[in-house]
């Protein structure tokens, strides 16, 4: 059986390990949607993760609504990247891209316009802007001529991840972001070809997915999805055969690997009762596959053991632990993460975290 720190295939990059870096917003990049030199420090920190996957980049301005969260639509953007993708490099580490749309998640006053969703539906949470929380806004559903720019915009987003040195792209369909607004039921209410049915309701992430793997290979294209329970009131009633369904189009589309996140009661962000999906979706995706959510090294190797997982990834985990693989090859005691300092937009909790050998000196 493999263990965490053996290697593994992900499509066309080969991980030395498979303690994966999770995708983590931290709010670290300019106004202007630019990543910083600090960003550059954050991530060559954490190049001994067997690939990182970065934060969750906006494909357009329309997409891009957390304050101070990166893009990657225009050429400043693309420039900015190719400094964090060649520290990671010079690390020897792999740096894949996150590519995002907030959809409801979004408020005017960080994206400059009313937030897009699948429906006319309102999300039950406040929404980030730079002046703080604040309610959030009705979204306007997407109209059916719109998806072909959305698709494009995706498209336009996973070129210029390759030109700025990632090594591949995760397309983000998790989360309560767009494209899970309009995979799940609760937050779809759409009854034209991108609604109603399961097949119509994973339609536009089938269109999002074809275009980037034709686009960058689908051997450098990965999807995320969160499977159980809700994020920011985008929920499923039923989840299973959505799931099951979205797991069947992306092993033949061949993406490179899909990951999971599926939080369990008690889980600080976002626990549910709603049973894991993997167990039910690994029938029916026969690529790699890798798990994430509130992982410890016993549970990792388990799952790992059994055959559901090919890969673990680590957030908080990897977050206050920069040398995460060598803590965990170690059994040695983690840093605890800083909640009050996740966004800020500061050094402090972001490239400060101790490693091992800085600790014990």
């Amino acid at each position: 059986m493999p263990t965490l720190f053996d290697p593994l295939k992900l499509g066309a990059l080969t991980v030395p390990n498979r303690v994966i870096m999770a995708p983590l917003t931290r709010a670290r990049a300019t106004r202007e949607y630019v990543p910083t030199p600090l960003m550059a420090v954050y991530y060559a920190q954490r190049a001994s993760a067997g690939l990182i996957t970065s934060e969750a980049i906006g494909i357009s301005r329309q997409g891009n609504g957390f304050p101070y969260a990166p893009g990657l639509w225009s050429a400043e953007q693309v420039e900015a990247w190719k400094s964090i993708t060649k520290a990671v490099h010079a690390e020897r580490g792999r740096i894949i891209a996150q590519l995002g749309h907030t959809g409801r998640a979004g408020h005017s006053a960080v994206i400059g316009e009313q937030p897009v969703s699948s429906s006319a539906t309102l999300a039950p949470v406040d929404a980030w802007t730079y002046d703080g929380p604040k309610p959030s806004e009705m979204a306007r559903p997407l109209a059916v001529v719109e998806m072909p720019g959305l698709v494009a915009d995706y498209v336009h987003a996973a070129r210029n991840a390759i030109s700025a040195g990632f090594d591949g792209v995760q397309i983000h369909a998790a989360n309560g972001m767009l494209l899970d607004q309009f995979l799940r039921n609760k937050s779809n209410l759409r009854t034209d070809e991108y609604g109603g049915s399961v097949e119509n309701r994973i339609r536009l992430l089938r269109e999002v997915t074809h275009a980037v793997a034709d686009a960058v290979g689908a051997d450098r294209t990965s999807v995320r999805l969160s499977p159980n329970g809700e994020t920011w009131g985008v929920d499923d009633s039923d989840p299973t055969p959505l799931f099951t369904a979205a797991a069947k189009m992306l092993n033949d589309i061949g993406i490179a690997f899909l990951e999971l996140r599926e939080p369990a009661p008690g889980d600080a962000f976002g626990g549910t009762d709603v049973p894991r999906q993997s167990p039910m979706m690994r029938p029916y995706f026969k690529g790699p596959l890798i798990l994430n959510s509130d992982y410890d090294l016993v549970r990792a190797q388990a799952d790992l053991d059994s055959g559901l997982a090919d890969a673990i990834s680590f957030g908080r985990q990897f977050l206050a632990n920069p040398d995460l693989v060598q803590r965990l090859q170690n059994n040695a005691p983690l840093n605890q993460a800083q909640r009050e300092t996740f966004y800020t937009q500061e050094a402090q909790g972001y490239t400060d975290y101790p490693t091992l050998a800085k600790a014990v000196a």
